[in-house]
């Protein structure tokens, strides 16, 4: 018997922007290429923000950012290099944000590595290198943003993108799933802190959602298993993961802090 298509199997036409972060200033990590960072970014300049998009690698990023701009011409687009595995790059990132932007009203954390393997053939580096740039880069960025937002006594919001690995088991992902976990951990934890400034932190957890970047660090035979397990049988795209991080970057979740929502269709 053949198994019958979900009519959501076909991704719907982008939405439309409908001024959710008009006048806000919004910061992007890994905001560079084709993947959930980018579409981030630009799903904030299409709801009426100015944004600020921030990558390890400057080429990409001011590609990135020369995109945005001649999209959103009348909105201001900025950039700034960032190793979010380096405290003091995360810190000027803030810092030169702010100034460029004149005040910061959103961060998202994308920062984030995967990969595909086994916890036997895993190396120290291997397990170290995804936990620092996936969990102690978010922390990084979380921190330096919450200090920002204390000392400017300015209201803020930061999202943060996890993982439903985060929660679920999935052969070779270990290391992957544990930071994405720790960023799960870390967003509750620092809502409860960030509410003393009058910051909202909330995160999102994507079951899969193609792009250029997944495609090199994942094989196609297992993006494709991933993709059919989902009840629409399909991947997100990555606008569908952006307009859910505008939702609770908005002012539409206002009595929302420290929650990980799940942007998936996967059966239980």
């Amino acid at each position: 018997m053949t198994e019958q298509k979900s009519p959501l199997a076909v991704v719907p036409e982008e939405t439309p922007g409908h001024g959710l972060l008009k006048g806000k200033k919004v910061v992007v990590t890994a905001a560079a290429g084709t993947g959930i960072g980018f579409s981030a970014a630009r799903r904030a300049a299409l709801e009426g923000a100015d944004v600020l998009v921030s990558d390890f690698h400057e080429r990409r990023m001011n590609e990135a950012r020369d995109a945005l701009a001649a999209e959103f011409p009348d909105q201001q687009i900025e950039s700034l290099t960032c190793n979010v595995q380096s405290t003091a790059d995360v810190d000027a990132l803030i810092a030169g944000a702010a100034e460029k932007l004149g005040r910061i009203d959103v961060l998202i954390n994308n920062a984030g590595l995967g990969g595909e393997t086994e916890l036997v053939d895993m190396t120290d580096e291997d397990w170290d290198r995804v936990l620092d740039i996936t969990l102690n880069g978010t922390f990084r960025a979380t921190r330096a943003a919450l200090r920002y937002f204390r000392d400017a006594e300015h209201n803020g919001v930061i999202v943060n993108n996890a993982s439903v690995l985060g929660w679920r088991a999935q052969r070779a992902q270990a290391h992957y799933a544990a930071a994405k976990a720790g960023v799960m951990a870390l967003t509750r934890c620092s809502a409860i802190e960030g509410a003393d400034y009058g910051v909202r932190i909330n995160a999102i957890a994507p079951s899969i959602a193609r792009h250029k970047f997944l495609e090199k660090s994942a094989s196609a035979e297992l993006l494709d298993e991933l993709a059919a397990k989902e009840a629409f049988g399909r991947a997100a795209d990555v606008w569908e993961v952006a307009a859910a991080i505008a939702m609770l970057a908005s002012d539409y979740t206002t009595y929302l802090t420290g929650e990980v929502v799940s942007i998936s269709s996967q059966r239980a």
